[in-house]
């Protein structure tokens, strides 16, 4: 081949490699294109959700909505018994199933992680995070309000904490397994048990991990209705006895922002208001603790 044919050779191929690069580039461009679109059409929502909540929600903040029982038609009053209630329950559901889902995360990390029943427990935790939330509601009001005759705080709880569970335990099991196999052997060479090693080093290692993922849980459940809806009902007065019906501020916003009265819409607002920045609030904490542990 003489020296003209290779260099033509060559420019051909340089003609082909930048030609495949500008394709390329002109497809990274397209794609980084609609990426950003697609971010600000998300972001375009979401403050737009926020104006909207901070400009309605401060008209209906006072010291009376912090103090006050929920109060009848065109009367004075504020959210003081739902807030209770909302905390009450959200806190207790949390006690009860955040146990439950670090001590099963733990089982399906640390003792069976491909026994059948591990796989049968994972398939029904798969269920459990996507099953609507009126779904898990319908259950726990025919197994406890429906035998029992009343609604009450309690099935108000079994239903929230039927939603923290799945959560817990997936966040579990995901931040044991990303803990090094390494400091597991190390401990298991020194003579340590293995209740020992998982105390002390794997659950230690990824308890930044195992806290985000409980204040994920309760993020969510915070404004979850439809299950309080079939279990806990509502309360226009403060009732602290968790056999009762109990008010709740998501399920008090559903109902005073479907009237058409001034005064419950403005205090709907005021609810909207508080639960959204609760909400907000605890998931920067949650980045923050997993931005802490990278």
């Amino acid at each position: 081949m003489s020296t003209a044919e290779m260099l033509l050779q060559a420019h051909e191929l340089e003609q082909s490699r930048l030609a495949r690069y500008a394709k390329r580039k002109m497809v990274n461009q397209i794609a980084l294109a609609l990426s950003l679109l697609a971010m600000a059409f998300g972001l375009f929502w979401l403050f737009w959700i926020l104006i909207e909540t901070v400009t309605l929600g401060l008209g209906g903040m006072a010291l009376d909505t912090l103090t006050q029982m929920t109060p009848p038609p065109n009367d004075p009053g504020g959210l003081a018994n739902a807030i209770y209630g909302s905390l009450l329950m959200v806190l207790l559901a949390t006690f009860v199933g955040t146990p439950i889902g670090v001590m099963a995360g733990i089982y399906l990390a640390e003792f069976d992680t491909h026994g059948w029943l591990a796989s049968v427990t994972r398939f029904v935790n798969d269920i459990l995070l996507s099953a609507p939330s009126i779904v898990i509601g319908l259950f726990v009001y025919a197994v406890i309000v429906a035998r029992f005759k009343s609604f009450s705080g309690y099935a108000g709880i079994v239903a929230l904490a039927l939603i923290v569970i799945p959560v817990v335990i997936r966040t579990t099991e995901n931040m044991l397994q990303l803990v090094p196999s390494g400091l597991r052997e190390a401990a298991y060479a020194l003579g340590a048990p293995k209740w020992k090693v998982i105390i002390s080093i794997t659950l230690k290692a990824a308890r930044s991990g195992v806290v985000t993922g409980v204040l994920l849980a309760v993020a969510r459940i915070a404004g979850e209705t439809a299950p309080l809806l079939f279990t806990a009902l509502s309360n226009q007065f403060w009732t602290s006895s968790l056999s009762e019906p109990m008010a709740s501020l998501p399920v008090t916003i559903f109902k005073f922002a479907m009237s058409p009265y001034e005064n419950w819409q403005k205090l709907a607002w005021a609810g909207v208001f508080i639960i959204t920045f609760a909400v907000l609030g605890l998931n920067i904490l949650a980045r923050v603790l997993t931005r802490s542990k990278n």
